[in-house]
């Protein structure tokens, strides 16, 4: 994950966000009125606009960075992923030992049978 630009990451969280957030808004400024839901406060639709999508928008930001933060493998993925390589590469390192031993054991009986 580190391998990923900073600019990259921020704009992996943000734009899926704002996609969210302005489809939610539409959706909820349909179905509800803010003339209705708002009536003791004096806030133009516009401002109730704005207002949902903002909420939304961080909401959408929430859950976005939440699962980018899930992805990341935990330390003992890690270590386990470690250890298994470190066994693979011994185990086929031994077996390309024994087979040059094989080899080599082969070469020296032909050799003397010459």
């Amino acid at each position: 994950m580190n391998a990923i630009p900073l600019i990259q990451r921020i704009v992996a969280v943000l734009w899926p966000a704002f996609i969210m957030a302005g489809i939610a808004t539409i959706i909820f400024t349909t179905a509800f009125d803010p003339s209705v839901l708002f009536v003791e406060l004096d806030i133009s639709r516009l401002g109730f606009y704005t207002i949902t999508f903002f909420v939304f928008w961080i909401f959408g930001i929430s859950t976005a960075a939440a699962t980018c933060y899930f992805l990341k493998p935990c330390e003992a993925i890690n270590k386990a992923r470690e250890r298994a390589k470190t066994e693979a590469i011994e185990v086929a390192t031994e077996a390309v030992r024994k087979v040059a031993q094989e080899n080599a054991d082969s070469t020296n009986a032909d050799s003397a049978k010459e």
